[in-house]
Order: structure tokens, then C-alpha cells, then sequence
């Protein structure tokens, strides 16, 4: 597995995306997604990233993080180089709805309560999940800072972000904005110039949803035929050739896709074996 950054820590080029095994179709039996954690950590990923608001609703808060911390730690091999990335700041309402508050106060007990269930002393990465427009920017991402310098967390992060925030939260942190999670797939491109400034600023950039979103994630070499041609040339799946095609567009993308399938991580995981030529990648990457 080839590496990449996060502030001064290397992780795995690529990482697994928890959210598909605790929202609404996630597996019926948990077992399942026990067995995905554990494939990817058998594959070489040490970056698992999760949220609070990762459950069905608002009576299920958190069961991604407890899904994942118990998965670690049933884990046979050695997961001491594992980084677990959470956010908080997104809620999720009655009846499955989502919801957003990012108040200074309402974040810090959120991270409190992240530290329980992942039974750390510090998170690895946490990072503000989404904007709340009824809260300044400024003060959202000030409680991240507070938690930063309390020791709470390890690097700090930000996702769902426009380049002015990405400016502001590196100045609020002093430098020491560490990622920035937004999405980015084939289907999805306009985080484009958000990725161009994490490379310029040599943060790191975590697209979620990087194959379409768990419901097109399948589909993807059907809608976008270029990604299916290069697979049938490659021998592998179109899966793997979009994951080759974002960890090319810079050394800072670090993608996550999410999975609650052991043979999906699997092949997303292999993506790290398979070099681009430059005609393939142009083509790629032209493809809108």
C-alpha cells in the first residue's frame, strides 16, 4: 500500500469511508461490515473515516463510530498505525432527516462524545462536518481550533468547504488546517478548485463519494464510458481506474471510498497498483 499525508502522519494512499454500513440499506448483519474493516485493514488501509451523523437518525447517533472503534479492536494484526477520522457539526433529526449546528459548544460536546465511543484520548482527525449559516464560519472553526490545542485531536480538518473557508480555517488554525473532505467523483467535479488550492497549499484532500455515491457507485462504468474502456484495457474494474485517476490529480488526494462490502474495498484498495499512462489520464480527466 503507497502512502500519503495528513499534517505529519502517513496513511494509506487510500482509505475506507464508513458510511454506507450504518445509514438507512446499510448491511443487516453487522458481521458484514465487521468483515469490510477488516478487509481494508488487510489490504494495506490505515485511514477510516466516519462521522457522528454516520446512523439511521437521531436515536442511532454515533453508530458508525462504535461499529468502527469495535472492528478495530477485534482486529487480529496490529492497528497501531490506524488514523480514525471523524466530524462533527452535521445531526441527524427524527425520522431519518439531516440537520446541521455548528455552535462552538454544541462541537466540543460532540468531539466529547466522538472520544467515548472511538475510546481514544485523542482523535485522530476531526473535522467540522458541515457549515451551519446560522453560526459564523469563524467561530465553528475556532471550537476545532480550542479542541486542538486542548490535546482533544490530533490534526485538525474541514469538509464541505469553498476555497475562502479553506483560506480562513488554515488562518484560524494557524496553519495547521490538516485536510479538507469534499466531494469528488467523475459525476462531480466542482471541488476542482478546492483540490487546486489543498495542492497548492500542500493540505491534504479527501473526496467523498469518489466513485458517484453509494447508489451509482456500481454504475459508474456504465455512465462514464471512458472510465469502462481504459478498465477493459487495464484488466480491472472501472472502480479502480476513477480511484487511479484522483490519486493522479495530485499527491494530496487521499481518496475514501465508502464500502460495507469486503470485496468492494478490496478492489478499491488495489487502485494504488495501477499506474496511468499520461494519454489515459488525459483522456480521463477530460471526460465531463
Amino acid at each position: 500500500m503507497q502512502s500519503r499525508r495528513i499534517g505529519d502522519t502517513q496513511v494509506s494512499a487510500i482509505g475506507l469511508g464508513g458510511m454506507p454500513m450504518s445509514v438507512e440499506g446499510r448491511p443487516e448483519d453487522e458481521q458484514q461490515s465487521v468483515d469490510t474493516i477488516h478487509a481494508a485493514l488487510e489490504s494495506g488501509v490505515t485511514l477510516i473515516d466516519t462521522a457522528d451523523a454516520y446512523s439511521l437518525d437521531n436515536r442511532d447517533i454515533g453508530h458508525n463510530e462504535s461499529l468502527i472503534a469495535r472492528a478495530v479492536a477485534s482486529y487480529g494484526g496490529d492497528t497501531s498505525d490506524v488514523l480514525i477520522a471523524t466530524k462533527g457539526g452535521h445531526t441527524r433529526t427524527e425520522g431519518g432527516g439531516w440537520g446541521r449546528d455548528g455552535r462552538p459548544e454544541y462541537l466540543k460536546q460532540a468531539c466529547e462524545a466522538s472520544l467515548k465511543r472511538l475510546g481514544v484520548e485523542a482523535i485522530g482527525l476531526y473535522q467540522f462536518h458541515r457549515p451551519d449559516r446560522r453560526v459564523d464560519y469563524a467561530d465553528s472553526v475556532g471550537a476545532i481550533r480550542d479542541l486542538l490545542d486542548a490535546g482533544k485531536i490530533r490534526y485538525a480538518g474541514i469538509s464541505n468547504a469553498n476555497p475562502d473557508q479553506i483560506r480562513l480555517a488554515n488562518e484560524i488554525l494557524g496553519g495547521r488546517l490538516a485536510s479538507v473532505q469534499n466531494e469528488l467523483s467523475p459525476r462531480f467535479r466542482s471541488s476542482e478548485p478546492e483540490l487546486d488550492l489543498c495542492d497548492e497549499l500542500g493540505i491534504a484532500f479527501l473526496p467523498w463519494s469518489p466513485l458517484g455515491g453509494i447508489a451509482r457507485a456500481g454504475e459508474l462504468g456504465s455512465s462514464f464510458h471512458v472510465f469502462a474502456e481504459v478498465a477493459k484495457d487495464r484488466g480491472v474494474s472501472p472502480q479502480q481506474v476513477c480511484l487511479a485517476w484522483l490519486l493522479a490529480k495530485s499527491p494530496v488526494v487521499i481518496p475514501i471510498p465508502g464500502s460495507s462490502r469486503p470485496a468492494t474495498i478490496r478492489d478499491s484498495a488495489a487502485a494504488v497498483h495501477l499506474e496511468l499512462t499520461a494519454d489515459e489520464f488525459a483522456r480521463l480527466d477530460a471526460n465531463h
